[in-house]
């Protein structure tokens, strides 16, 4: 029969086997692919991946047990603020450890933060230089406050300390301001931060309108977990927000990238709350200030003014008696040339009447005699053509109605006439149509008029 051994002889050969060839420990540089901790040990996988590409080309499990895991883990995180994570890079002091019913397993047995720390630093100045190459870094630093800062959009967890903390001391600040605060939810902790902490900000952006700035907040709990404020993206979003951003996640170590890039940095959500309390009473102070300038102005105008006018009022009676006399002064002057000018322009027409007067008689004379000559030739004219002078050369004149009968035709039978005489006149009537012969009428009374 051939020589067999069980199982665990054979684990316990392999036991002795490492034991014997690695008795010492190492220092490893690795990149955690998978962090987990029960019972209060920490279970970890290990890989290492191609120089050029993410290809794992070495893969391990390795254990750091709770009482190395208490002592371990406190120290890591208070130097490098970070609790550990997948796709965290580490240099682990570890020892190989076979047990003969659980296997192979690397035994860790110390963590170096400070290679942690640098490796971070790398990653962080990495992502500053692609920022400050795309033009971008310093955007959101260059937006101001506004000085009226009071419609708040806060970034944080729901059920988060700091949150509850940030706006109950934006309501109890002590100079009685009012401020909006509108939570949009995110996760804080974890690898979703970027993601969540992204969406958020999309969201805001959809009504930025109605905020005046944007504040990142976490806090009420460790310092550790912080790596997803140090990614690209993130601060991508930050950098070109239009908004500007105040961060205050919560951290006492060496800024986060989007630190960097935040408009405004403070380390707690409580140091948030305070910097805009601190902005409007910056505010409030400018405006006191500016009241009071003006007042001093106006009481010193007023002052100018009042005693300006008191000089004035002094020099009234002073003036209103130079003015008067001058004023009297011209008058009299004016008096005086208005009476020289009045004697002046009277003796002027006085003398102008005088000639004319003057003139007036013989003018007057020959306007007479030329006149009386002229009414001499109208009675001539008029005697010579006065109808008595015709009458006693032997005409005569009939009437009818008061208007001398030119023509038979106009009289009818019947019609009463008149005729006169050089000495007197006669009525008669009309006894045949205007068509009879002259011999046909009679005189029907004898009337003769004296």
């Amino acid at each position: 029969m051939k020589h067999t051994i069980s199982l665990l002889e054979l684990n316990r050969l392999v036991r002795d086997t490492i034991e014997l060839s690695l008795p010492d420990a190492y220092w490893v540089e690795a990149e955690l692919a998978d962090v987990r901790e029960s019972a209060g040990h920490c279970y970890m996988e290990l890989v290492q991946k191609d120089e050029f590409g993410s290809t794992p080309v070495a893969r391990a499990s390795a254990k750091c047990w709770r009482n190395t895991w208490m002592l371990v883990r406190p120290h890591f995180e208070r130097v490098t603020g970070e609790r550990l994570h997948a796709g965290m890079k580490v240099l682990l002091q570890v020892h190989a450890q076979f047990h003969e019913n659980y296997g192979f397993s690397w035994i860790v047995s110390d963590i170096d933060p400070t290679f942690t720390l640098g490796d971070m630093a790398r990653k962080r100045m990495e992502i500053v230089r692609k920022l400050k190459e795309e033009g971008v870094f310093d955007l959101n630093r260059e937006l101001s406050i506004p000085l009226f800062a009071q419609r708040i959009a806060v970034i944080s967890s729901a059920t988060a300390a700091g949150y509850g903390d940030f706006c109950s001391q934006l309501k109890n600040n002590i100079y009685g301001f009012d401020f909006i605060v509108e939570l949009f939810s995110a996760v804080m902790q974890g690898e979703q931060v970027e993601q969540s902490v992204i969406a958020a900000l999309n969201r805001i952006n959809e009504c930025a309108e109605l905020f005046d700035c944007v504040v990142i907040i976490r806090g009420g709990g460790a310092t550790s977990d912080l790596s997803g404020f140090d990614t690209l993206s993130l601060a991508e979003n930050v950098a070109n927000f239009p908004l500007p951003v105040i961060t205050g996640i919560g951290h006492e170590r060496d800024e986060s990238v989007l630190d960097m890039v935040a408009n405004t940095r403070v380390k707690t959500p409580t140091a948030a709350a305070a910097f805009l309390i601190d902005n409007l009473k910056h505010v409030l102070d400018r405006i006191n200030t500016a009241q009071d300038r003006i007042t001093s102005a106006v009481r010193r105008r007023i002052d100018y003014e009042s005693m300006r006018i008191g000089r004035i009022a002094v020099s009234i009676p002073s003036l209103s008696s130079l003015v008067i006399t001058k004023r009297q002064s011209a008058l009299s002057s004016l008096y005086s040339r208005l009476c020289a000018a009045a004697s002046s322009g009277l003796a002027l027409r006085r003398s102008r009447l005088e000639s004319i007067g003057a003139s007036l008689a013989p003018l007057a004379s020959r306007r007479i005699l030329v006149e009386s000559h002229r009414v001499q030739l109208l009675e001539q004219r008029a005697a010579a053509s006065d109808p008595a002078l015709l009458l006693r050369r032997g005409y005569s004149i009939t009437l009818h109605n008061g208007h001398a009968v030119t023509d038979a035709s106009v009289l009818d039978e019947g019609d009463v006439i008149e005729t006169r005489f050089a000495s007197g006149s006669a009525v008669s009537v009309v006894s045949s149509s205007a068509s009879a012969k002259p011999s046909d009428a009679h005189t029907s009374g004898d009337e003769i008029r004296k």
